[in-house]
This record gives C-alpha cells, structure tokens and sequence, in this order.
C-alpha cells in the first residue's frame, strides 16, 4: 500500500508547527550538529520554499532560498513555507508534470520527497527536546523505500558515492516489508527493526547499535554500507 504523500506531508508539517512554538529556538539539534532548532527550521523552511519553486517548474535543482535574518521571524517563516509547499502541491494534483531529482516527472514526487524530508527533521526537532515520534509504519516504510529505491541510486549516478556490491536486507519489523540495499545479488548483513528507526539508521540519525534494532550476518558489510553516503 501507498500512503497518501500529501495528507501525511500536512499532518507531519502541523506537528513540526506544534512543536517549533514550543521549543527554545537557540536549544541544539545533536542530529544535525551544530544547528541550533532555529537553524533546523530555517534549513526545512528553505527546502519547502525551494520544493515549491521546483514543483512548478520554477526553480533549479541548485536554487539557494531566501532565508529570514532574525531568529524571531523563524516561527512564521516555517508556518508560511509549509502553508506555501502543501497549497502548490494541492492545486498542481500529482500528476502535473514538473523537473524532480530524478529527471523529468510529476508532482507526485515532491509529495513523496518533501513528506520524508518532513519525517526526518520532525525526529530531528523532537529529539531535541528528549520526545520520541510515533509514526504510521506505512509512512515510515516509505520512508525506507525511497531511501533504498531513489535517493541512494541517485547518489551512485552523481558520483557521489560507489555502488553497493555488498547487499544489506532490510526487513521492517512493523510492516512486513524488505529491502535489499546494494548491488548484489544476496545479503550478507540483515537489519531488522521497526521501519522508522531502519529509516533513522539510513539517514545516519542512529547507529546499527541502536537497542530497537537486531543485526545479523557480516557486520562489517553493513558498516560498509552505513559508511557511504546514501542519502544527500
């Protein structure tokens, strides 16, 4: 099953909302070390904004946003992109054609793309303030999906990273869903857990350590993996 990009983009943007009012805007962000909660917002406020631009065919896969100055105009900046991000990608439909990361496209992907950027930073915020994110496993495993089925091809095709000729399986543990990471035929390192924290490990946001996760086989074929960049 697919989730709905759009509706969960909404829901996962409200609570980044929710929680951006809350937090101390200077507190640090371990996860994306040195940002600070306001640089995160600024940072997801930018790519919102950049995302939009994209999906209308207005802007370059190297565009720079325009950044607030103040650390008070950060809230309402967030609030203003994400309203802006969710109402193009609203009107256009899914199926508007559009320039994506991938080549030429639809809209569709920039639901997809900008709801699992939303995820991450959402774990991101939340973290920061020592509260955990509870998830639909059908998101998250779309999450690891398009991690294992697009950004890290993407990242071989830039010359960004080597293929993977050591596969890694990923089987999430709350959603009866696998995947193998890498060019090869087989496995020989197998991952399981539940799909956000296997999403959280291919982002680099935990390690294969982390207590929610079993490893088995050849450890050193996933730290082969995990040491590439496999996502921007």
């Amino acid at each position: 099953m697919t989730p709905d990009h759009l509706g969960s983009l909404g829901d996962v943007q409200a609570a980044f909302s929710v929680q951006l009012h809350r937090a101390d805007l200077g507190a640090p962000v371990a996860a994306c070390a040195p940002w600070t909660v306001a640089d995160l917002a600024r940072h997801l406020s930018g790519i919102y904004r950049w995302a939009a631009g994209m999906a209308q065919g207005e802007a370059s896969d190297d565009a720079v946003p325009v950044e607030p100055h103040g650390p008070g105009a950060v809230i309402g900046w967030y609030d203003a992109n994400a309203a802006l991000l969710h109402g193009v990608l609203t009107r256009l439909g899914p199926d508007a054609p559009c320039p994506t990361l991938v080549g030429p496209g639809t809209a569709a992907f920039w639901r997809r793309r900008q709801l699992h950027e939303s995820v991450i930073h959402l774990w991101d915020l939340l973290t920061a303030a020592d509260r955990g994110l509870v998830l639909d496993p059908l998101v998250t495993a779309d999450t690891v999906d398009e991690v294992v089925t697009v950004m890290q091809p993407r990242q071989v095709r830039l010359n960004r990273m080597a293929p993977l000729r050591v596969g890694v399986e990923l089987r999430a543990s709350d959603a009866e869903r696998s995947w193998l990471l890498g060019d090869a035929r087989a496995a020989r390192a197998i991952v399981v857990g539940p799909s956000l924290t296997l999403a959280l490990l291919l982002w680099r946001r935990i390690t294969p350590d982390h207590p929610d996760l079993a490893v088995s086989g050849d450890p050193t074929a996933l730290a082969a993996a995990l040491s590439q960049p496999l996502t921007p």
